[in-house]
């Protein structure tokens, strides 16, 4: 018998990634996680509640929500490498609390024409007081994004919006919405692309504005905030309120002509590249969740006189998890590291998607066989960590789109297709 469970290791970073300050932002993200955000996923997910407001001021006191925005905005100033490795820690606890922070950044809802007004809402974005939600897919479009139906159409100053959104996470919490909708009919000869943007919708938290409602979608899991379908019916936006595909932090003028016919939908895809590795850390988190969780379990678990961790199956099974995390881990950082260092990774990005992903819903569904019973109730992490990792294959682009993207860089089709 075991005198004492052993804990499980921790991840360590590996060369060429080691650094000194990396290894305190990793310390501090996983000490928050575990005293700060797992006892509050673990009373909340159960019920389905939401993100509390103490828990989110919180996560903008640490400045997670401004990983990546620079520090002259009022960020860390930190990379996707950065971005990425706080989010495996945050959602090894919670992989909501490892979401939120995406609808910040200075990555959304702050691209607008006005210079000084775009700095303001960048650095609010990076205190925590302008996180957003991003009204992309809708009823009949999901990874056809150039299908949107969604129209603005200009009146005087304003845009009228019209048309439906679906999946649109956090909407009626957040302090903006961004939605993706279509500006301009295409014209002949134009890609299905052309005339696609974003639209900045400015609102209060917990309501939504005239002209907007929204009903919420009851999920099987990524509880801690509402997933919501949207309806506009004449939204009236100011103009100024477009979002322009160009990069937060950047200080250059924006004006329409700025903007290529199909830039919006480029800068979408864009964005998508980081969204995707920083999916795939989410992903390790909860697969990670997983395995440290069955150490402990089988440890504790006792069958035929002796700890079930004793038993040779299981050992290789969790062995087996183990080195999946870490492989999965090893590509995120790889590809996280060659973002940051300017290369635009389309492929990589939608391989460690695909990957990190299948693998998580692989793992954690072998910790709940490992805990037997017990992992098919709410009293164990393992369920709630097995039902946010199967998300993960579906959102940033499905599984099936990411085979479809790696696929069309490796090897082109004939002229036949």
């Amino acid at each position: 018998m075991m005198e004492s469970v052993q804990t499980p290791p921790v991840p360590e970073l590996d060369e060429p990634f080691r650094s000194e300050e990396r290894i305190d932002i990793q310390t501090e993200a996983r000490r928050f996680a575990a005293e700060e955000i797992l006892p509050v996923a673990d009373q909340l997910d159960p019920r389905k509640e939401e993100i509390p407001r103490d828990l989110l001021d919180k996560v903008a006191k640490q400045g997670y929500f401004g990983i990546t925005v620079p520090r002259d905005h009022g960020g860390m100033g930190l990379g996707v490498f950065e971005y990425c490795m706080i989010s495996e820690e945050l959602a090894r606890a919670w992989m909501s609390v490892a979401s939120i922070i995406v609808r910040a950044q200075g990555a959304m809802g702050v691209n607008v024409a006005d210079q000084d007004r775009r700095r303001t809402l960048i650095e609010k974005s990076a205190r925590g007081e302008w996180i957003g939600a991003a009204a992309l897919s809708e009823p009949d479009v999901g990874s056809d994004l150039a299908g949107v139906q969604t129209r603005a159409l200009r009146d005087g100053d304003d845009y009228v919006i019209t048309g439906s959104k679906r999946w649109c996470g956090n909407a009626l919490a957040a302090d903006f919405i961004q939605v993706f909708c279509r500006l301009e009919d295409t014209k002949p000869g134009q890609s299905r692309a052309a005339g696609l943007g974003s639209i900045l919708i400015e609102k209060d938290r917990g309501e939504f504005p005239p002209g907007l409602t929204g009903s919420p979608i009851d999920k099987i899991g990524y509880h801690g905030f509402l997933t919501w379908n949207l309806e506009f019916d004449g939204l009236r936006v100011p103009v100024a309120n477009r979002v322009f595909p160009k990069p937060a932090g950047d200080s250059t003028p924006l004006t329409e002509t700025a903007a290529a016919s199909t830039a919006g939908f480029k800068a979408v895809e864009a964005e998508l590249n980081t969204a995707r590795v920083q999916t795939a850390a989410r992903a390790v988190g909860l697969a990670r969740g997983a395995v440290e969780d069955c150490i402990v379990y089988l440890q504790e678990r006792e069958q035929f006189g002796r700890p079930i961790g004793d038993f040779q199956y299981l050992r290789f099974t969790l062995a087996e998890m183990a080195a999946q995390v870490e492989q999965a881990r090893a590509f995120y950082q790889r590809v996280a590291h060659k973002i940051d260092a300017g290369q635009p990774c389309v492929r990589e990005a939608a391989m460690v998607k695909l990957l990190a992903t299948e693998m998580a819903v692989e793992v954690t569904n072998l910790g709940i066989q490992l805990h037997g019973g017990n992992g098919y109730t709410t009293e164990r992490r393992v369920e709630r960590y097995w039902r946010d990792a199967r998300l993960t294959t579906i959102f940033e682009g499905t599984s099936e789109i990411q085979r479809k993207i790696i696929a069309d860089r490796l090897l082109p089709k004939s002229s036949l297709s």
